[in-house]
């Protein structure tokens, strides 16, 4: 790791504004991020481009140029829902991706497309230094770092929050002091895109005792008279999900779709402990209705189709590529590997899986397999194996009654 090209601290950021023309920040638009904004304007003539990455979360242009051209920045929303539901998204269905088992993973999703887009974009704009702004109890410090590092990005890169840590008040009060005044003191805060919806922070502090206001919610928020119908069926064609309830749509429609359907009968919530870099563990709460559903329908065709030991390995690759995502190692070898691995079946898994939806579960009452090993008629089958069992048994009989063997 270059680590002289690292930004850790306000005071780097001021060392690499003096020495470069062009810095692209990641940009939320939230107050980390505009925070940076104000230093970049304070300390340098630097050109700043504000690159924000659209995955689906509801990026409001408008407030992000407004925004940004209050600090004389240049803000640019790239549209990546496409990408991120190909790229990402699609590959974590097929691994199963969950955490330790436990929910589905996200931002180990997203920051790998955010920092190929910083790289990109800094390639094509002449941009010497890449800043995001995650924080040391953030694990996207180190997703961000590392896939930018492993992408080649030959400037600088990093967060100043790495070393400098400011409160959330303190950055309110700063901004505020030059007319910003839209930011609160610190509460919940949470990260979305079109996959998941996650929270931490304010009253999830405490694993020990926490509490999860109703009005985080969303997809799965109770809507009294929801106009769904309780049956669902997704189809699956080479491994790809590609149509809900007999309608086919592109996989970006169809996340949506089922975010909003399976939600509303509220399933998909999910609370559990993550690790930081050093091993120490933060609470974290999200909502993934469409994750929930299709990770799940894809595991039965894969059940009806797949071969057991095949399966058996694949488990174990499964959680090597929920590591290697999790650690910040999305464009090293080893996922890359895993993601092979587990790619090598997807061609063959296709059909449909029906369930009956009902408040927080969600019922599985047909799967229908292209290519299946299970058995639809136990009766005919048995008959069918003793016929030929026995045929073989009676074959072994006579020809040792031919040579004068006995047979026990």
């Amino acid at each position: 790791m270059k680590t002289s090209k690292r930004i850790r601290s306000l005071d780097d950021l001021s060392y690499i504004s003096q020495r470069t023309p062009k810095i692209l920040t990641l940009f939320s638009g939230g107050l980390d991020s505009s925070f940076i904004l104000k230093e970049l304007a304070k300390q340098s003539q630097a050109e700043v481009i504000c690159l924000t990455v659209d995955l689906g979360d509801g990026v409001d242009a408008g407030d992000l140029a407004e925004i940004a051209h209050r600090f004389n920045a240049r803000s640019i929303v790239v549209d990546a829902r496409d990408a991120f539901a190909r790229d990402a998204v699609l590959p974590a269905i097929r691994a199963n991706a969950r955490y330790m088992g436990m929910y589905p993973i996200s931002s180990s999703l997203s920051r790998p497309l955010i920092s190929r887009y910083a790289v990109e974009y800094a390639a094509k704009l002449g941009c010497g230094a890449i800043v995001h702004t995650a924080n040391q109890s953030q694990n996207s410090l180190r997703r961000l770092n590392g896939a930018i590092e492993q992408l080649g990005f030959a400037g600088y890169y990093g967060t100043p929050y790495e070393f400098s840590a400011l409160t959330r008040e303190e950055k309110i009060a700063q901004l505020k002091a030059i007319g910003m005044d839209k930011f609160q003191a610190r509460g919940i805060s949470g990260d979305a895109n079109l996959w998941c919806r996650e929270f931490e922070s304010g009253s999830l502090d405490n694993p020990e005792s926490f509490w999860v206001p109703e009005s985080l919610f969303d997809w799965t928020a109770v809507r009294p008279g929801s106009s769904f119908d309780t049956g669902f069926i997704v189809r699956f064609e080479a491994g790809v999900p590609v149509a809900l309830d007999g309608e086919e749509m592109p996989l970006v429609e169809l996340i949506a779709a089922a975010n909003q359907k399976v939600g509303s009968f509220q399933i998909g919530r999910y609370a559990g402990l993550e690790h930081l870099e050093h091993g120490e563990k933060v609470l974290e709460v999200r909502e993934a209705p469409a994750a929930f559903i299709l990770m799940d329908a894809y595991r039965h065709l894969e059940m009806a189709i797949l071969d057991a030991e095949l399966l058996r390995k694949k488990l174990t690759m499964e959680q090597v590529w929920v590591r290697e995502a999790i650690e910040g190692r999305w464009y090293d070898e080893l996922r890359t590997a895993a993601d092979a691995f587990i790619g090598a079946s997807a061609a063959r898994i296709r059909g449909t899986v029906e369930y009956r939806l009902r408040s927080g579960a969600a019922d599985v009452c047909s799967i229908k397999a292209e290519g299946a090993r299970y058995l639809t008629d136990r009766d005919s089958w048995e008959k069918s194996v003793a016929a030929v069992r026995g045929a073989r048994g009676l074959a072994a009989t006579q020809v040792a009654g031919e040579f004068g063997l006995v047979t026990a």
